[in-house]
């Protein structure tokens, strides 16, 4: 994992380098704009601190590049480039069909499983089976490509969300705090 204060560092320059981008395309924003510029430049900047390196970073920076606008940001922000390549690399790594196919062959062994279980009471062994599946499926939700990992690299890269969401707060508070106008009298 990378130095938290790098990662601050590195967060800060590319947030401010991202506003700049998305400001000068537009400079009579509205309230819902500004906070859409926000949101979006914070996303692409804490996804490219981490270099790329992580699933969720290329799925954040994938996600993202869709809209004109929020495209431009992350060329800017990551380079032509380095945006096109993770695109590609987030498309080829899983699609659609494989996912849902998936779904039904899980599906079908529930079904089979049920059945055999009928008659035999539930032991504790499947209750916790059941409620660590129930919080690795919404684990999967919370963390952006979160649903095509297998556990370990879920856990992974949900320990490395983390602390960049962590970085990515206390960037924006430190400077909430430095704008503050009832710091400053």
């Amino acid at each position: 994992m990378q130095n938290p204060n790098s990662l601050k560092q590195e967060f800060l320059k590319k947030w401010m380098m991202g506003l700049q981008i998305y400001t000068t395309t537009n400079e009579n924003m509205t309230v819902a704009e500004r906070k859409t510029a926000i949101k979006l430049s914070a996303d692409i900047a804490l996804a490219s601190s981490r270099n790329c390196a992580t699933r969720w970073s290329r799925a954040v920076i994938a996600r993202s590049s869709v809209d004109n606008r929020s495209c431009l940001v992350a060329n800017g922000v990551l380079g032509r480039g380095l945006c096109e390549r993770v695109k590609q690399i987030s498309n080829l790594k899983i699609t659609r069909s494989s996912w849902s196919s998936g779904k039904i062959v899980k599906r079908s062994r529930r079904v089979w499983r049920r059945r055999r279980r009928r008659n035999k009471c539930m032991a504790a062994v499947t209750i916790a089976r059941r409620l660590v599946q129930r919080r690795t499926k919404v684990l999967r939700g919370l963390v952006p490509g979160g649903e095509f990992m297998d556990e370990i690299s879920l856990i992974e890269e949900t320990l490395d969300y983390m602390s960049a969401l962590q970085a990515q707060v206390d960037v924006m508070r430190f400077l909430a705090s430095a704008y503050n106008p009832s710091s400053s009298s």
